[in-house]
């Protein structure tokens, strides 16, 4: 028989011009966005020409990448191997003020993907992506979006105007966990405040670097307000987190835990626990050494076979040539990796989606 195919659980779609959304936009809005001369919503969360943005050897004649499904196939399909992928695109939905406005370009933004991604290759999957301006509209999204089998989890970014576990997000995590709907928290800003806890940085390697700290702090909000003792069915993909920061983090979190645990009397087991069961990680980047040892190691200190998802990252650059994968990983584990970790924790995928 043969081996199952990997399953890529972080690829982006490009919009490669607002106006492949207009035809999805009411007319109010499609009038709206014409006579206002509004051009983009791209955020610099990923600088067009950055290295890291982009691999220079998967951009068009124009310089842009991932603008189609063909072109998407070719390489996470045909070269790197992958049987299935999931969509997470990126676009400024968020950054947006005006919540009718965010609620309008997220439909748009879900029905173009639908439209130009899915329907043209029965490989992909994709996620929800929701205007978190208005937790109301987030849940309609997710009521829409659901129906078609095909979207397999809620897009969100790291760093959001105020952390993710508060209470007035809960209907969003009642509504993904109804679904078998994943949370998938993005790098990324809507940059209402500092990327840093300092403050602004001047260049985009501090904003990279600073991303870390934002899946820190959600992970934390997430376990002590208590999102996981509402919603113990609730699972949580960090999406170009890194990997190596999560080991020294937890320890740190669990030891303070054991002396404030009376603050928090809902997180009634360790962080470590609480972060085996419900959250997973990608495994681009992979922030740690080149060697195989070393990479064996910071898998060993995660504690879990069942934490990392395999991702491309495609188009983003954050690994050498074709190595996908970082060496120092085991045959078996690589399986799991790849196939028996995402279909743990996207359902919709083992139901056929």
């Amino acid at each position: 028989m043969a081996e199952p195919s990997p399953i890529d659980c972080d690829v982006h779609p490009t919009v490669p011009d607002i106006s492949v959304l207009l035809p999805h936009l009411e007319p109010f809005w499609r009038d709206s966005i014409e006579e206002r001369g509004i051009p983009s919503l791209d955020s610099i969360s990923y600088p067009p020409k950055a290295p890291l943005s982009t691999r220079a050897d998967l951009r068009d004649a124009k310089g842009m990448p991932a603008t189609d499904a063909k072109t998407l196939a070719a390489q996470v399909f045909d070269k790197w191997g992958a049987g299935t992928a999931i969509c997470n695109c990126l676009y400024g939905v968020q950054l947006l003020f005006s919540e009718d406005m965010a609620k309008a370009f997220a439909s748009a933004l879900n029905d173009w993907v639908a439209k130009e991604w899915l329907d043209r290759d029965p490989r992909l999957r994709a996620s929800i992506v929701v205007p978190m301006q208005s937790t109301e509209y987030a849940v309609d999204e997710i009521e829409r979006c659901a129906k078609d089998k095909r979207f397999v989890q809620v897009l969100v970014l790291a760093m959001q105007e105020v952390p993710l576990g508060r209470r007035q997000f809960w209907p969003i995590y009642a509504a993904a966990e109804k679904h078998g709907l994943p949370i998938g928290i993005h790098a990324g800003s809507a940059y209402r405040n500092p990327v840093t806890s300092l403050g602004w940085p001047t260049y985009y390697i501090e904003d990279y670097l600073a991303q870390a700290q934002g899946f820190q702090s959600q992970v934390a909000s997430l376990i002590c307000e208590g999102v996981f003792a509402k919603h113990p069915g609730l699972k949580v993909v960090l999406i170009e987190s890194g990997v190596t920061w999560l080991p020294g983090f937890l320890w740190r979190f669990s030891k303070f835990w054991r002396g404030l645990r009376t603050e928090v009397p809902w997180v009634d087991r360790s962080p470590w626990e609480i972060v085996r069961d419900h959250f997973r990680l990608t495994i681009q980047p992979f922030d740690a050494p080149d060697s195989a040892e070393a990479v064996e190691r910071a898998i060993e200190h995660l504690r879990s076979d069942d934490i990392l998802l395999y991702a491309s990252d495609y188009p983003h650059w954050q690994f050498d040539g074709d190595a996908v994968l970082p060496a120092g990983i085991s045959p078996a584990l690589k399986r799991k990796i790849a196939v028996d970790n995402p279909l743990a924790t996207y359902a919709r995928l083992k139901d056929g989606g």
